[in-house]
């Protein structure tokens, strides 16, 4: 199984992610935000905190940001949450706000082709994303700048999922 959940701010597609490996001990979760080295904010470690909270005590926590290498080196199911978060920081990272939108492009889809091709060699995983076309993006050059580049991950990595499920106020399309 690979799917891909899409979905607005608040759309449930979290806890639609997660009910899909209901039931599964040894589930790998990817927090690719903000790691607990890193000088976060407290909204985000919060948000870490409710999702440990009510995920099965077996499932482990991975925070970073290299979504490919725990693709590949996951023996179980891989829940990933959430691809718009992982963006953020590559952008973060690589000083790319500020960059032309051609070497932001080149930067970020060299990572997205490792992230799509770790997808098509797993066996489960289930990937979270946020879907830009449904959403307010400022209009300002880094909005447009996340918009584009977001546009991009959802769209090579669904093409490596068998499945796209769209969540919008808690109820699921299968796309």
């Amino acid at each position: 199984m690979k799917v891909l959940v899409t979905g607005g701010v608040r759309s449930g597609k979290s806890r639609h992610a997660e009910a899909l490996l209901a039931g599964r001990a040894d589930v790998a979760y990817v927090a690719p935000g903000p790691t607990a080295e890193e000088d976060r904010d407290p909204d985000w470690a919060a948000r870490i905190a409710a999702h440990r909270a009510r995920r099965p005590p077996g499932w482990r926590t991975h925070e970073t940001r290299d979504v490919a290498g725990v693709l590949r080196a996951a023996r179980g199911p891989v829940l990933v949450d959430c691809l718009g978060t992982w963006l953020t920081g590559v952008i973060d990272g690589r000083g790319l706000w500020d960059a032309p939108g051609e070497r932001a492009a080149e930067a970020v889809h060299a990572l997205v082709d490792e992230v799509a091709e770790a997808v098509r060699a797993a066996t489960d995983v289930v990937l979270v994303t946020n879907e830009v076309g449904l959403g307010v993006v400022p209009s300002h050059r880094s909005g447009r700048l996340f918009r584009d580049l977001l546009g991009t991950v959802n769209q090579r990595v669904a093409d490596a999922c068998d499945e796209v499920h769209l969540v919008i106020a808690g109820r699921v399309l299968v796309l």
